[in-house]
């Protein structure tokens, strides 16, 4: 019997030492503790699914909350039916004692167990949920203001038009004109288009 961790953070800016912490006070060695710093929206990570293809038979597979898993209700439960029937491997979530597949193995042990896996899961998807919910509420909010997302745009500079007829009177090469203008190519071109619209010229 073997015991692994697995830890998982959503972004690589979170802080993963309190599921360190707690599983290096287990005398878990670091080389069978594997972590992801991705999203629990599946189970397509490359650390879990190593720990997938190293669990046995008996091994045990410690986890510090459901979440930490993942947040999709029936994924959880689909991957703690491959974990604890099709691998035989014992779990144990150490913020939940009653998800400790290790003890209470009798009906009324394992009937437990599954209540209080599938509230928790319920839990971290609707957690999920929420949180998703209110990061599109704030950007809504932010756009009705005149927030604008993405990457500034590139405004050409003062003596475009300017440019642009050098340009077209066959004084300037692209080159030349990108050149004294900042601009890439396709903005260059989109500048030029908005510049004949606003002058009533045909597009480009």
């Amino acid at each position: 019997m073997t015991t692994y961790a697995y830890i998982r953070v959503s972004t690589t800016e979170q802080n993963e030492d309190r599921q360190l912490d707690a599983m290096t006070a287990l005398d878990i060695p670091d080389f069978r503790i594997f972590m992801d710093k991705l999203s629990g929206k599946d189970f397509n990570r490359p650390a879990y699914q190593r720990l997938l293809r190293k669990l046995k038979p008996g091994d045990t597979l410690y986890i510090q909350s459901i979440d930490r898993l993942g947040r999709n209700y029936e994924d959880i439960q689909a991957q703690w039916r491959v974990l604890t029937k099709d691998k035989g491997v014992d779990m144990v979530v150490l913020d939940m004692p009653l998800l400790d597949t290790r003890q209470g193995k009798d009906l009324m042990g394992t009937f437990i167990a599954d209540l209080v896996l599938q509230i928790l899961s319920f839990v971290a998807q609707n957690e999920r949920e929420t949180i998703h919910k209110r990061q599109a509420e704030g950007i809504a909010a932010a756009k009705s203001r005149g927030v604008r997302f993405g990457r500034p745009i590139k405004k050409p500079p003062a003596d475009f038009s300017q440019v642009v007829n050098q340009w077209e009177r066959g004084e300037l090469l692209i080159d030349g004109v990108l050149e004294q203008t900042g601009l890439k190519p396709a903005t260059f071109y989109r500048r030029l288009r908005e510049m004949r619209e606003e002058r009533g010229y045909q597009k480009v």
